[in-house]
C-alpha cells in the first residue's frame, strides 16, 4: 500500500505504521523533506532516492510532491472490538456508517472529516463499497493512520447489534427531521448513503431515526463526505456543549 505525499508520508512515519521502505526523489530539497528524512532515520526505515519518473508512475497520477512511502496492507478493525475497548476507555461511541459509498475519495474525505471530528470508527461494507486503497490514503491525508476502520459483512446486521448495545443510530436522509432537533449526544452512530441512491430502505427502516440537513439551494442533495462533516460537527457541538 502506498502514502503518497508529504502529508500521507509524515503522519505514516508519526502514527507508527510499518513502512517498508521510503522513496524520495533524487537532489530534491525542502525543509518538509528534510524532516521526513530525519524522521525516517531515526526509524530506522529503509530510504531509497529515485527519478521523478518513477514516482509519477508509481503515483497513479496523485500528486506525490517527490515522496511516497510503502506500508503494508491496511488492517481492518473488528466491530465488537472497537465497541468494547471504547466502553472499556470510558468513552462514548461515535460512530459513521458507509451505505455503499464507492468513491475511493468520499472514503478519504470522509475518514479525514472523522479524524478531525473525534469520530470512533468509520464502518464500511465488504460489499459494494470502497475499501481503503493508496487513492483513499492520500485523499485523507495521512488521517486513515488514526481512524479505526471497520469492515463488514453486512450493514444491516452492524445497525443491529450496535442498537442492541444501545448505541443510537441516525440515517441520513432529504426527507428526515432536521438534524438540530435529534439528540446526538451519548453513544451514537450516523448512516450516510452512497453516489446517487442514498441510504438503502432496509436500513433506513431499522435505524431509530431519520435526519435530515437543511438545504435551500437547487441542488437537493450533498455528497458523502459534506454531510459526514456537517452531521459529525453538528454531534459534536451538542456532545462538547459548544
Amino acid at each position: 500500500m502506498l502514502q503518497i505525499g508529504k502529508n500521507a508520508v509524515t503522519e505514516a512515519l508519526e502514527s507508527g505504521a510499518n513502512i517498508e521502505k521510503l522513496c524520495v526523489m533524487k537532489d530534491l530539497r525542502s525543509e518538509h523533506i528534510a524532516k521526513i528524512l530525519k524522521k525516517a532515520r531515526s526509524r530506522g526505515v529503509k530510504t531509497l532516492f529515485v527519478d521523478k519518473a518513477w514516482l509519477d508512475k508509481n503515483a497513479g497520477g496523485a500528486a506525490h510532491q517527490g515522496v511516497i512511502a510503502v506500508t503494508s496492507e491496511y488492517k481492518y478493525f473488528d466491530l465488537e472490538e472497537t465497541v468494547a475497548e471504547t466502553r472499556a476507555e470510558g468513552k462514548e461511541l461515535f460512530i459513521l456508517i458507509l451505505d455503499g459509498v464507492e468513491d475511493p475519495h468520499n472514503l478519504g474525505a470522509v475518514i479525514r472529516v472523522a479524524d478531525c471530528a473525534g469520530v470512533t470508527a468509520v464502518v464500511i461494507p465488504k460489499h459494494r463499497g470502497a475499501g481503503v486503497t493508496d487513492v483513499v490514503s492520500k485523499t485523507s491525508a495521512g488521517a486513515v493512520q488514526y481512524v479505526k476502520v471497520i469492515k463488514v459483512t453486512n450493514i444491516n446486521d452492524a445497525i443491529r447489534y450496535l442498537k442492541d448495545e444501545g448505541v443510537k443510530v441516525y440515517a441520513l436522509d432529504a426527507g428526515g427531521e432536521k438534524m438540530y432537533d435529534a439528540d446526538m449526544t451519548g453513544d451514537v452512530a450516523f448512516i450516510i448513503g452512497g453516489e446517487g441512491g442514498g441510504v438503502h430502505k432496509l436500513s433506513m427502516r431499522l435505524a431509530d431515526g431519520v435526519i435530515g440537513i437543511p438545504q435551500f439551494g437547487r441542488i437537493n442533495s450533498l455528497n458523502a463526505s459534506v454531510a459526514a462533516a456537517v452531521v459529525a460537527y453538528e454531534a459534536l457541538r451538542q456532545r462538547t456543549g459548544g
